[in-house]
């Protein structure tokens, strides 16, 4: 069975981008367009792994990991951040983030890191 993954992220077109990447890797793939959205989608059925974006409306990516890890219902999630810039390094291994991706997306990193840390994972590019 396939892993589940969960993409969440203001930006539409890098969404639509993830989804490809990870779809055609094997990977079944869910997308929120904000942390609220993702929350409706972890409480109903949990995913594998998430990545989140670190700037979005409304609740960052930092808060949203907060919230859900104070959510003692919930199992523990790996969370890869998806971010600009690297200035939020420290606080992401204080949420126990398992890694960063940068923008923009390779897909080699991307699907590298990911196989990493799901089970079902696909083969990495590259």
């Amino acid at each position: 069975m396939a892993a589940r993954i969960l993409v969440v992220d203001d930006d539409e077109g890098l969404r639509d981008l993830l989804r490809l990447h990870l779809t055609s890797a094997g990977y079944e793939v869910e997308v929120a367009a904000d942390a609220i959205a993702a929350g409706y989608v972890v409480l109903k059925a949990q995913p594998d792994l998430i990545i989140t974006d670190v700037k979005m409306p409304h609740m960052d990516g930092f808060e949203f990991v907060a919230a859900l890890k104070a959510d003692t219902t919930l199992p523990r999630i790996p969370v890869i951040f998806l971010t600009s810039v690297e200035d939020g390094d420290s606080r992401g291994r204080e949420l126990g983030a398992v890694g960063y991706i940068t923008k923009p997306v390779r897909a080699d990193r991307l699907l590298s890191l990911v196989a990493q840390h799901v089970p079902g994972g696909a083969i990495p590019i590259g």
